[in-house]
Parts: C-alpha cells; sequence; structure tokens
C-alpha cells in the first residue's frame, strides 16, 4: 500500500475524471479510458488506495476534522493566535458557507464517488485469472464498501438527510446529478449492508507490506458503533463483543500515549489496541509534497502530503492556536471511586494535557530529547502553567522541544479498542444490565499498565452507571474528536456546552439548530433537489 501513496492524487483525479468523454475527431487508443484502465489486479488495488486517501485530504484527517469536533465539542479551545473560520467553530458562529463544514462534506463524498468506481469496475471491467486475483476481488470490493460505509456513517450523523449515492454512473442525468436527501433510516439501512458486506469479504490480517488497510475488525468495530448510534442496543452488544474474543487478538496499549506520539507505528511496531488509524507518515514516502498544503495551498506550495498538522497548530512550544478547556481539565478531578467523600486525580491527565501539578496535568518535557550537554537532563519544566492548559495528547514534545514545520506522522486514531470495550459497556447499561460485564468493561480500561486508575466496585443504578460511562468516555477519549458526537447522540449537547460555556467564558452559544451541521452553500448551490429542500439557510 505505501508505494501506491504516492500516486493518490493523479490516481484519485483518474477516478473522477476518467468517465468525461469528448467528441474528438481523432482518438487516442494509448490513452486510458473508463472501460480499459480498470481491468487487472494493479489497476484496482491503486483504486482503493486512491479511496484510503480521501482520510488524508483537507476535509478529514489532514486538518478540519480535529478542529472541528475539538472545538464543538469543548475539548478545545481558541487561543488567541486562532482567528478566522476556524474561530467561527470556536464561537459556533458559522453558517452554510463556513469553509470545514463544506470540506468535510466534500471530502466524505469523495470517499463514496471513489468507493463505488471501484465496486462498479472491480465486477465489471476486471475480470480475475487466478484464484490469487479472486481472492483479491473480494477484499478490494469489501474495502470500499467500508470506507463508503465510514463516510455516510460520518455524513448522517453530522448533516442528518443526504442524499445516497449508491453506485457510480458514468453519464449521469440532470435528475441523478441534481439527487435528493433520502431519509435517515434508508441511509443507516445502506451503512449496515456495507458492513456486513464488508465484515464477511474483509482479512483478519495483512502481510505487513499492506499494513493499515482496513480489516475485519474495522468492519465488526464501526457496524457495533452504527448499532450503538442507531439505539439497537442489543445488535451492537453482539457485534462490540465480538472484538473482545477470538479470532480477535485486541488488548489495550500497555503504554496509554504510545498511541498518540510516535510517528513510526509500521508494520514493525504495530500497536495491538489500534483497530483502524490513519497512517498519516507510513502510508507515503515521507517529504512527498509540501507541508503547508493543508492550509488551502497554492500551486506554488508544492503538491499534495499525507500528514497532519495538529501537532504544530495544537503545539504549546509552537503554535499553539488551541487550549485544552478548563471544563475537559477539571473533569479528570473527581470523587475517588471507592472512597467518593474525596476527590481522585485521573492518572489519564498526565498523558492527556500539560498543566500544573494540582489539575494532574504533566509539568515537564523534552524527557527524550537529546541533551544539551553531556551529563546534563534534556528534562524542561512546562513553563506555561498559568497561561492555560496545553495538548500533550498527539504532540511529541517528549521527544523534540519544538517542531519547526506543520508536518506530524503522528498516526490519527480512527477507532481503538479501549473506545470498543466503553461502547460495549455503553450496550449493556443502556439495556438495564449495570453489573458485572460493564463494571469488567470499564475497569479494564482503568487499569491499563501505565494508567492504573482505581477500579469502580459497583456502577450502581442505571442513571449513575451512565453518568460513569460518559465521564470515561470524556476521560479516555479527550481530543479524539469523541465527545461532540458523544453529546449529540445522548441528546445532551446543547445543554451539556452551553452550560459549560457559560461558566468559563460566559457564553451559551449552542442551539437548536446546532444538532446538525448546516448543509453547505455550495452543496445547495450545485443541486437543485436540495436547495429547495433547505429552509432557513441551515438544514
Amino acid at each position: 500500500m505505501k508505494k501506491y501513496i504516492k500516486f493518490l492524487m493523479t490516481g484519485g483525479l483518474l477516478i473522477l475524471s476518467i468517465g468525461c468523454k469528448k467528441n474528438l475527431d481523432l482518438i487516442n487508443k494509448n490513452a486510458y479510458t473508463y472501460d480499459t484502465y480498470f481491468t487487472t489486479d494493479a489497476a484496482v488495488n491503486q483504486a482503493v488506495v486512491a479511496t484510503y486517501a480521501g482520510l488524508l485530504h483537507t476535509g478529514l484527517w489532514a486538518r478540519e476534522w480535529y478542529y472541528t469536533f475539538d472545538l464543538l465539542g469543548y475539548d478545545a479551545k481558541n487561543n488567541q493566535p486562532l482567528v478566522g473560520d476556524l474561530l467561527q467553530l470556536a464561537q459556533y458562529n458559522f453558517g452554510a458557507d463556513q469553509n470545514q463544514v463544506g470540506q468535510t462534506w466534500a471530502a466524505l463524498y469523495q470517499i463514496i464517488a471513489r468507493a463505488n468506481v471501484v465496486i462498479d469496475r472491480a465486477q465489471t471491467s476486471w475480470k480475475p485469472a487466478t484464484p490469487a486475483e479472486t481472492t483479491d476481488q473480494t477484499q478490494y470490493i469489501a474495502e470500499a464498501k467500508l470506507l463508503r460505509a465510514y463516510a455516510y456513517f460520518q455524513l448522517v450523523n453530522l448533516y442528518g438527510r443526504v442524499p445516497l449515492r449508491t453506485k457510480f454512473i458514468q453519464q449521469p442525468t440532470p435528475a441523478e446529478i441534481n439527487l435528493a436527501r433520502s431519509p435517515v433510516a434508508d441511509v443507516w439501512a445502506f451503512i449496515e449492508q456495507d458492513l456486513k458486506d464488508a465484515e464477511a469479504g474483509l482479512p483478519l490480517t495483512y502481510s505487513s507490506d499492506n499494513y493499515g488497510r482496513a480489516t475485519q475488525g474495522v468492519a465488526v468495530a464501526l457496524l457495533g458503533k452504527s448499532y450503538l448510534y442507531e439505539k439497537k442496543w442489543a445488535l451492537a452488544q453482539t457485534e462490540l463483543a465480538k472484538l473482545t474474543k477470538a479470532p480477535f487478538s485486541y488488548s489495550l496499549a500497555p503504554v496509554y500515549n504510545d498511541l498518540f506520539d510516535d510517528p513510526n507505528q509500521d508494520n514493525t511496531t504495530k500497536n495491538p489496541e489500534t483497530i483502524f488509524q490513519v497512517m498519516n507518515q507510513q502510508w507515503t514516502d515521507w517529504g512527498i509534497g509540501n507541508q503547508y498544503y493543508l492550509f488551502g495551498g497554492q500551486e506554488t506550495w508544492g503538491g499534495k502530503a499525507t500528514h497532519s498538522g495538529r501537532a504544530q497548530e495544537y503545539g504549546f512550544n509552537d503554535w499553539n492556536n488551541t487550549l485544552v478547556t478548563t471544563t475537559a481539565v477539571k473533569a479528570f478531578t473527581y470523587p475517588n471511586p471507592q472512597n467518593p467523600s474525596v476527590n481522585y486525580v485521573d492518572p489519564r491527565a498526565a498523558f492527556t494535557f500539560y498543566g500544573d501539578a494540582a489539575s494532574g496535568g504533566q509539568t515537564e518535557y523534552c524527557q527524550q530529547c537529546a541533551p544539551p550537554k553531556p551529563g546534563v537532563s534534556p528534562v524542561i519544566a512546562y513553563p506555561y502553567a498559568t497561561k492555560g492548559y496545553a495538548w500533550l495528547k498527539y504532540e511529541y514534545y517528549n521527544k523534540m522541544a519544538s517542531f519547526g514545520g506543520p508536518q506530524s506522522g503522528i498516526n490519527g486514531q480512527v477507532i481503538r479498542y479501549a473506545d470498543v470495550l466503553l461502547m460495549l459497556a455503553e450496550s449493556y447499561i443502556q439495556q438495564g444490565n449495570t453489573g458485572a460485564e460493564p463494571l469488567a468493561l470499564i475497569n479494564q480500561v482503568r487499569s491499563r499498565p501505565s494508567v492504573k486508575a482505581t477500579l469502580y466496585t459497583s456502577l450502581g443504578s442505571q442513571a449513575n452507571a451512565m453518568s460513569i460511562l460518559m465521564r470515561e468516555r470524556q476521560l479516555e477519549l479527550t481530543g479524539e474528536q469523541s465527545r461532540y458526537f458523544d453529546l449529540i447522540r445522548w441528546g445532551i449537547a446543547k445543554q451539556t456546552i452551553n452550560a459549560e460555556r457559560k461558566i468559563e467564558d460566559g457564553t451559551q452559544p449552542f442551539q437548536d439548530k446546532n444538532i446538525l451541521l448546516p448543509i453547505p452553500l455550495a452543496e445547495k448551490n450545485s443541486n437543485s433537489a436540495i436547495a429547495k429542500d433547505v429552509s432557513g439557510d441551515w438544514n
């Protein structure tokens, strides 16, 4: 997979444009066409890899994804350097012309378009010649369906009713171009079927040169998550429980921050907790493209590169655009699970943010930097505790004092095993089971060797168990773009965020309309069916 990523942009453009035909007097018989290109295993494989590439582009994990949902979920707040459209996100002051909202919509539909090409051509244009190619054909189609389901999962949660584009159409009619939005239930049904197909067609593992591709475990995890979001608790429990036993072998990473500070998680350093990740560095030849491309770059800036700008942009010793909210920091201090009369500081604080000792945050950095001179410790005290709490997660200040550019190879965790364990615990609790099963799952996450948080002895009532579960998800997944989606699906986003913001900055910015993102203006301008369907310039 790695050797093909360098061709993602040209390959991706080919996929999206190869169907366009012009009436010319002369036909270049050496030119590729939609009918002649996707006829080999290698060509279809490149199309699959180009579908993964959408995850690395603007609108998703290159930049917009972490800003949008860290800010909207109030894990992050704007620091003084944050300006423009990103500041609008932090203030909930945006509309249908918001840049990030539009880029995310476009990037997700780009993945869908590429996936549709793979599914179509793998079944019609390419005729496998060997049993090995037949196996590859099944895998490629399953990967495309998994990625398509991922895109629709995000779309239905963010925008509600969306156009359901289920196949590639080489010469679409006006009606197919101006496709109306489908009911939410239909989108969920399509997601479920794609994931069931993917689960049946994906392998458990890959060879080392294909590390990072979606496995059967990814399909199981995303299907279980889909059931959870749909409030199909029993189905979610059944699906997610599969990942806790053979043939799957996931386990929690012994060192918590290994998930978030290692840019070299390649095929030689697999992390047993990762189920699916965006491999910013290992999916490419590091250094391809210009590191500034993700800021909406120009041609003179160079080509696309596969990395994230998060470490640089969030980094306290670099651009320092965002801080961890005081609300998020305070969540790490709560009644001791075994002695509620005294406060307890959760050990995960020291893996999540820099701050003062009282908060539990990390107070030093450069633990692994080169020493300034022989015999002198490289460790530096965090100097900005009085100015706010800074991000440690997804940074590598333990390894270097400053980064020198917006180029980070730290992988983006899309789904990891701790998340699955907590979702499984929730599926039990939502069905009224607050006993041994969910208690063991929550305690399993808390007892990670590098964390060793005090364990709960019981979860109590269903309401109390849900409060514990909600806090566990907040602490475990801070800065992983999870809280916004959790608050929305639990139906408590407006009351929670407004209460937190009122205390911290005196505002109550969340409005009823913010339950969904606005349909992007560009989509309304290009799709007359959606333009007719949207009232109030929102959704």
